[in-house]
């Protein structure tokens, strides 16, 4: 809902009261859709990242038995390889922030606040605004998902870039980021991270459609409206209930969102496929 200090704030400059709405309308949906964007973005990173490290540790412990060898992935090295998910929490979040906003505007921008929408209709502008954050609107084809480039930085990591001075943690830590970033430039990543926001987005709808439930009145004049186009909402209307959906996203302890991502079939495989192919002895080799 709109904070109490920003309606007075419209009631003092009504003057100002389009431009704010107009404001309002990109913050919203910007909010709620890079909410669903990076959760599921740092759950799927986070899930590679922990795999990763649990084969190195499998492999540790089983050398470790053997001829007391010294361990591919000390705690150290585990610490400073998971403080590289900042990336995420950090630039790249800024980054995602910049690009969603302006995708909403491209296609939310010309349309006007008293222009109505179905939940159909709403389904379809979404779907646009992932076509230009993922690329899809382009007719070049990239061998990897363009929202790598948000997970983990484009360049080298910022202790290779160093001359000299680099230590055997960096060496093991550099060693472990290159393994992970082509691990997500991976078909199989793109595939679950794209039906990991398939699910994000048709549970933000989910969550919307129960404000798009036709009235006692609606159904007394037409007993068969019951489609996801039968009820339209002035955009104004839409706002406050699309700036809603970042508290169900985000804000819910424990997070249902992220547990159903957990749980899906799709995220569970690849995790298990990414723990045993860095838990292999061939992996001592490389």
């Amino acid at each position: 809902m709109i904070k109490p200090e920003l309606q007075n704030h419209i009631r003092q400059w009504p003057a100002n009261k389009l431009e704010i709405w107009e404001d309002l309308k990109i913050i919203s949906f910007t909010r709620s859709i890079v909410a669903v964007y990076s959760t599921c973005m740092l759950v799927v990173l986070l899930r590679v990242q922990l795999n990763i490290i649990g084969g190195y540790i499998y492999l540790d412990n089983a050398a470790l038995c053997k001829n007391g060898t010294t361990p591919l992935a000390p705690p150290e090295v585990q610490q400073q390889y998971l403080s590289s998910i900042q990336h995420l929490l950090g630039d790249g979040l800024t980054e995602l922030i910049t690009i969603v906003k302006q995708a909403v505007h491209k296609v939310f921008g010309s349309i006007s606040l008293k222009h109505t929408l179905s939940l159909l209709e709403l389904e379809q502008k979404l779907k646009d605004i992932r076509e230009v954050v993922e690329h899809k609107d382009s007719d070049q084809i990239a061998p990897y998902s363009p929202l790598c480039h948000y997970l983990m930085p484009d360049e080298e990591n910022p202790l290779a870039t160093q001359a000299f001075g680099l230590t055997e943690r960096d060496i093991a830590t550099i060693k472990l980021l290159n393994e992970t970033r082509d691990m997500l430039e991976s078909p199989d990543f793109s595939t679950v991270l794209s039906t990991c926001l398939n699910r994000g987005f048709s549970r933000l709808l989910d969550n919307m459609a129960e404000f798009f439930r036709p009235t006692e009145q609606d159904l007394s004049q037409n007993g068969s409206v019951h489609s996801l186009s039968s009820v339209s909402l002035p955009l104004a209307k839409i706002i406050p209930i699309i700036n809603g959906q970042i508290h169900s996203v985000c804000s819910e302890t424990p997070s249902h969102f992220v547990q159903d991502l957990l749980m899906m079939e799709q995220v569970k495989d690849f995790a298990a496929n990414v723990y045993e192919a860095f838990s292999t002895p061939q992996q001592l080799e490389k």
